[in-house]
């Protein structure tokens, strides 16, 4: 194995080898690829440097699929970024007389009038009535390839927003990737699987804060017993903290999960590091004394002490169309995401 170099902390890793060096230069150049060159030669010299280290034909299959898949699925989001988009989950085998079902496809017809695109597993059940609430337009489909269950239901089958995965972590990293809110009704272990999934990137920064809302059916208490049992066993043994049921809300009324959605987005729109910096980018400013309000309330997670406005960053040049938005920056202790939770509820109230 020919292992790979840094030349130093700003240039790219390289192969080793300065012949390969040479061509993946001028392939990124023949390509004319400009923007974030750096990143591709990068991704050719690991494509070369996987080959290098001799992987079997099963390694070399899954390296090979994943990055085709994560590809395609970036193709058929792209002309949607500037929507907004829910990822509804549920079991695939809750029939269209369950209350939980009627719920799911009321939602998502609720979320669709509110200008959002629907995304499910592609399945029947829960994710059935997502789609059959959105309706095919507004909807997208990660399905994933399984001997049983899992065929697309009929009304997102044959549409160019139907993506087929063979591996469970491409498809979540899709999901997460796109979804600005979550709903997740009564499932099964995937669906448990997700909101645990879901949950484990909020809290830990790995994903960043989005509506993440778990909903019953009328008079149902799935979802109320999942709380019961974190209350009762995670948090009494410290395996949580208080603060971490901040960050998902439980509740039986469709109108109360829409609401939790749309507020989340009243005034904040989105949030970035920049060094050693978080930047809450919002629609409108926040008063002076407000802020100051917010920066002693907020003290606990603020490790610099301050909660400034700022005008956009230069790093953040990458991303135009935000330029103008009012802005916080705060050195945010990157550990207690429940509060950070907090304090943009507490933004939106202007």
């Amino acid at each position: 194995m020919v292992a790979f170099m840094t030349q130093s902390k700003s240039k790219l890793q390289l192969t080793g080898l300065p012949e390969c060096d040479r061509l993946i230069d001028e392939l990124v150049k023949a390509a004319d690829i400009s923007a974030q060159a750096d990143q591709f030669r990068e991704m050719l010299a690991t494509v070369v440097g996987l080959a290098l280290d001799k992987p079997g034909t099963g390694d070399i299959r899954q390296f090979n699929k994943t990055m085709k898949e994560l590809r395609h699925a970036l193709a058929v989001f792209a002309p949607y970024r500037g929507i907004r988009k829910i990822s509804v989950f549920g079991s695939a085998r809750t029939p269209s007389s369950r209350p939980e079902f009627q719920a799911a496809r009321e939602f998502s017809r609720l979320m669709m009038e509110s200008g959002y695109m629907i995304i499910t597993g592609g399945g029947d059940g829960i994710m059935g009535a997502g789609q059959a609430g959105a309706g095919r337009e507004r909807s997208f489909a990660l399905n994933i390839k399984l001997p049983f269950e899992q065929a697309p239901n009929e009304v997102i089958q044959g549409d160019p927003k139907l993506i087929n995965f063979s591996y469970f972590f491409t498809r979540k990293v899709t999901f997460v990737k796109n979804s600005h809110a979550i709903a997740l009704f009564p499932g099964g272990f995937g669906t448990m699987d997700e909101g645990f999934e879901a949950l484990t990137l909020i809290q830990t920064g790995k994903a960043p804060i989005i509506p993440l809302v778990f909903i019953d059916a009328p008079k149902g208490n799935f979802w109320h017993t999942f709380e019961r049992y974190l209350r009762e066993h995670l948090l009494l043994d410290k395996l949580i903290s208080p603060e971490d049921f901040h960050l998902f809300k439980i509740t039986r009324d469709i109108e109360e999960a829409r609401a939790e959605v749309l507020t989340f987005y009243k005034n904040f729109h989105s949030y970035r590091y920049v060094r050693d910096q978080l930047v809450l980018r919002m629609h409108r400013a926040i008063p002076d004394e407000a802020r100051r309000q917010l920066r002693d309330d907020f003290a606990d997670i603020i490790t610099a002490g301050e909660l400034i406005a700022c005008p956009a960053l230069r790093e953040e040049i990458n991303e135009p169309e935000l330029a103008q938005m009012p802005r916080l920056c705060l050195s945010f202790n990157r550990h207690n995401h429940g509060r950070l939770r907090q304090l943009i509820d507490r933004i939106n109230e202007f």
